[in-house]
C-alpha cells in the first residue's frame, strides 16, 4: 500500500510538473509580450520615483515666450472638407502661399509621419482652414505654444512658474494657480492648427509611416516676442533656478521690417547673458528652416544656453548648420541610437569648440534629444545638472502618458520599437548595450560627460502628438534642476 501511494504522488509530480512545462510554452506571443512590457514599465516607474520634488521649495522657472490657442482636429479630414485633393508632387516649402503649397507641403511632411510647422501668408486660405475646423465634429481647443504647453506641465510637476506670454483674459483663467504670466493682454489670440494623424492613415495615394501632425499658423503677436520687457522686468524679482526660452520658431519666415529681428533677439541676447551663473539656461529647438533665422540663433541665442532639447528632426537640421552646410529639411523620423548618440556627441563637441573660441557665453552642459522610440541625454560631469537616470526615465514616460491623454500608462497601448540591444555608435567594433527589462535606462560615462538612454513605452492609441516634445523636455527638466 505503501509503494502504491509513493507512486501515485510520484505519478502526480510528473503530471503537475508536465502541465506547467506546457503551460509555459503555450503562452501566447502576446502573454510574454505584455509581461515584458509590465517589467520595463515598473522599471521606469522605480526609476523617476528615485527623485522627489520639494514641495516646500518648489523650484521656480522662467519661460517665454508667446502663446496660441490650438485648435486639433484629424489632417486628413479637414483637408478633405475644404476639397483639398492629394498632390502628385510632394514638396518642401518654407511657408505657405496657396492651397497647391499647401497640399504638396503636406504630403511631403505626412507619408514619412515627420512633424512639421509652416508659416501661411495667405490670410484668406488660413481663415478658411480655421473656419472649417471649427465646422468639423470631434475637433479640440487647448492652450498652445511651447511655452504655454511647458509651463503647464512644470507646474503639475511641481514648480512654480513665470511665463513669458501675451493672452486674453480666457486664457488666464485656464492657466495652473502655480503659473505668474508677465505679458499684454489681447482680444484675439493667435491660432494654430494642428492637423493630426495617426500612423497608417492614408491620403489619396499616402500613407503614414508614423502618426504625427502638421501645424499651421499665421500669428500676429508672437513673432514680436511682444511679452518680453514685461518679462525682463519680472526676472530680477523672480530669481529663478531654471530660465527657458522656446517659441522663437514663430519668427520662422516671418515678413519682419528690415533689422526688427535681429533687435529682437538682440535684447534677447541680454536677457540671456544677464542671467545669474545659479540660473540654468535652456533653448527648445522646434521646426526651423529660414537659414537666416538659423544663424541668427547660433549667433544670439545658443552661446548663452546651457541645456538644448530636440527631437530627431531637429538635431541633423542644427547640426548640419554647424557643420557650414545648408538647412536639413527632412530627416529619418525613425533613427537608430547609434546614429541619434554619434549626431549628439558632435554637437556637443561642437557647441562647445565654439564657447572655448570666442570666450563668452556659457558652455553646453546638458544636451536632450527626444524620438518616438527612446530618449537620449548627455550631460557634463560636475555640472549643476542632477538625477540625468532618473530625468530620462521621466522623460520617457512622460512621451507615453501625453500622446496617449493618460497619466496611467496602460501597456495593452504600448509597443517597445526601440531594438533588442543598440550600439554606442556607427563606429567599427563599438560596443552593444542590450535592453534589460529590469534595468531599461542606460548610462555610462565618456570623455567629460555621462549618456544616458532609455526606451518609451509608444502609444498605439494615440490621443495627441502635439506639444509631445514641449511636455518631453519640460519633464526630463523638473528632476535636474
Amino acid at each position: 500500500m505503501a509503494v502504491e501511494l509513493r507512486s501515485g504522488l510520484k505519478y502526480g509530480t510528473v503530471l503537475s510538473f508536465t502541465a506547467v512545462l506546457l503551460a509555459f510554452w503555450l503562452r501566447s506571443p502576446r502573454s510574454v509580450l505584455d509581461e515584458r512590457l509590465d517589467a520595463v514599465l515598473s522599471s521606469l516607474l522605480r526609476a523617476e520615483r528615485k527623485v522627489g520634488i520639494n514641495n516646500v521649495a518648489r523650484p521656480r522657472v522662467a519661460i517665454g515666450f508667446g502663446g496660441c490657442v490650438d485648435i486639433i482636429v484629424d489632417g486628413v479630414t479637414l483637408l478633405n472638407k475644404i476639397g483639398l485633393r492629394p498632390t502628385d508632387q510632394p514638396l518642401h516649402h518654407d511657408y505657405i502661399e496657396n492651397a497647391e503649397q499647401l497640399a504638396q507641403s503636406f504630403a511631403y511632411f505626412f507619408a514619412p509621419g515627420a512633424a512639421s510647422e509652416r508659416f501661411v501668408m495667405n490670410d484668406t486660405l488660413f481663415s478658411q482652414l480655421v473656419e472649417a475646423s471649427r465646422e468639423l465634429p470631434g475637433n479640440r481647443w487647448s492652450v498652445g505654444g511651447n511655452a504655454p504647453v511647458m509651463a503647464g506641465r512644470m507646474a503639475s510637476e511641481g514648480c512654480d512658474v513665470l511665463l513669458g506670454g501675451s493672452f486674453s483674459p480666457d486664457f488666464n483663467d485656464v492657466l495652473s494657480q502655480h503659473i505668474t504670466v508677465a505679458g499684454n493682454i489681447v482680444e484675439e489670440p493667435d491660432i494654430h492648427l494642428i492637423l493630426e494623424y495617426p500612423s497608417g492613415a492614408t491620403w489619396g495615394q499616402y500613407t503614414s509611416r508614423r502618426a504625427n501632425r502638421y501645424i499651421v499658423h499665421s500669428d500676429d503677436h508672437n513673432p514680436y516676442l511682444d511679452s518680453m520687457e514685461e518679462f525682463e522686468k519680472r526676472l530680477q524679482s523672480f530669481k529663478p533656478d531654471l530660465l527657458v526660452v522656446g517659441g522663437l520658431q514663430m519668427m520662422d519666415n516671418f515678413p519682419f521690417k528690415h533689422g526688427e529681428r535681429e533687435a529682437l533677439l538682440s535684447h534677447l541676447t541680454w536677457i540671456l547673458s544677464s542671467a545669474s551663473s545659479q540660473t540654468n539656461v535652456h533653448f527648445e529647438m522646434a521646426s526651423f528652416v529660414d537659414e537666416g533665422l538659423m544663424s541668427d540663433l547660433l549667433e544670439f541665442v545658443l552661446p548663452h544656453a546651457d541645456s538644448l532639447g530636440m527631437n530627431e528632426q531637429e538635431l541633423p537640421n542644427l547640426l548640419s548648420l554647424f557643420r557650414g552646410s545648408n538647412v536639413t529639411v527632412l530627416s529619418d523620423p525613425n533613427p537608430r541610437v547609434a546614429t541619434v548618440l554619434d549626431q549628439m556627441r558632435e554637437l556637443y563637441r561642437l557647441v562647445n569648440q565654439q564657447h572655448k573660441e570666442a570666450a563668452t557665453g556659457r558652455p553646453l552642459t546638458r544636451l536632450h534629444v527626444h524620438t518616438l522610440a527612446f530618449q537620449a541625454m548627455i550631460v557634463t560631469r560636475g555640472s549643476q545638472w542632477k538625477n540625468t537616470m532618473s530625468a530620462v526615465a521621466k522623460a520617457s514616460l512622460t512621451a507615453n502618458r501625453h500622446v496617449c491623454g493618460s497619466a496611467d500608462i496602460d501597456t495593452s497601448k504600448a509597443r517597445l520599437i526601440m531594438d533588442e540591444s543598440f550600439s554606442v555608435s556607427r563606429r567599427e567594433g563599438s560596443q552593444r548595450i542590450p535592453l534589460q527589462e529590469s534595468r531599461p535606462v542606460s548610462c555610462w560615462t565618456e570623455d567629460d560627460y555621462e549618456i544616458c538612454v532609455a526606451p518609451v513605452l509608444v502609444c498605439t492609441e494615440v490621443y495627441q502628438t502635439a506639444g509631445g516634445g514641449d511636455n518631453i523636455s519640460a519633464a526630463g527638466l523638473v528632476l535636474q534642476i
